[in-house]
C-alpha cells in the first residue's frame, strides 16, 4: 500500500484530493453502471447477474471456479446467479471434455445479445470519456487501476499473455497463472 505519510505529500497524496478521488469514483461508477441496472431491472436481474455475463461473455468455456475466483462471491451466490440465467436461457453449461466434472459456461445467442446490448452502453460511456481525455490521460488512468487492483489479480491483464482463440483451454483475454484455484 503506498505511504500517504505528510511528510511525503505530494499535492495529489492530500487527504482532500484522495477523498475526491473516492467521491469521484463513486459517481462515476454509479453512472457507468446506471443504464445496465434499468434494463436488468426490467427483466428481473441485478448486477450480479450482469458481472456474470460479462465475464462468461468475456471467457467463453470459463470454469465455474474460474468464475468464482473472479468475482470473489460465494458458491451459494453464484449458483443463484447461473440458476437463474440458465432457467432465462441466457447461460448455457457444458460439461468438460478432458474433466467431466467441469461446468464450462457459455452465453446463449439471447446472453450474447443482452451481454451485448449492456456492454454498448458502457463502451458508449468509456469511448466519450477517452476520447475527451486523450491518450496520455487514458494510460495514467489505467495505471490508476491497475494501482488499485489487488496484486493478485493484476496478472489477469498482462498484455504480453492475452490469451487466443485458437486455443479453448485458454479464453481470450484469460490468464491462466492469475486464477486462483
Amino acid at each position: 500500500m503506498t505511504d500517504i505519510s505528510p511528510s511525503a505529500d505530494p499535492l495529489f497524496l492530500r487527504e482532500e484530493n484522495l477523498r475526491r478521488g473516492i467521491e469521484m469514483m463513486f459517481f462515476a461508477y454509479r453512472d457507468f453502471t446506471g443504464k445496465p441496472d434499468e434494463i436488468l431491472s426490467e427483466i428481473g436481474l441485478g448486477r450480479a447477474h450482469h458481472r456474470a455475463l460479462y465475464f462468461i461473455g468475456r471467457h467463453p468455456g470459463i470454469n465455474v471456479s474460474e468464475l468464482l475466483s473472479i468475482l470473489r462471491i460465494t458458491k451459494q451466490s453464484l449458483s443463484r446467479v447461473l440458476s437463474q440465467l440458465i432457467d432465462q436461457e441466457f447461460v448455457e453449461q457444458q460439461t468438460g471434455v478432458q474433466d467431466r466434472r467441469l461446468r464450462l459456461l457459455h452465453l446463449t445467442d439471447k446472453g450474447k445479445d443482452l451481454e451485448q446490448r449492456l456492454t454498448d452502453v458502457q463502451k458508449q460511456r468509456f469511448a466519450a470519456a477517452f476520447s475527451d481525455a486523450g491518450a496520455e490521460a487514458v494510460e495514467g488512468f489505467r495505471n490508476v487501476l491497475l494501482g488499485m487492483i489487488a496484486d493478485e489479480d493484476r496478472a489477469r491483464f498482462d498484455e504480453d499473455d492475452p490469451g487466443t482463440p485458437e486455443d479453448p483451454a485458454t479464453p481470450l483475454g484469460w490468464n491462466p497463472r492469475s486464477a486462483n484455484g
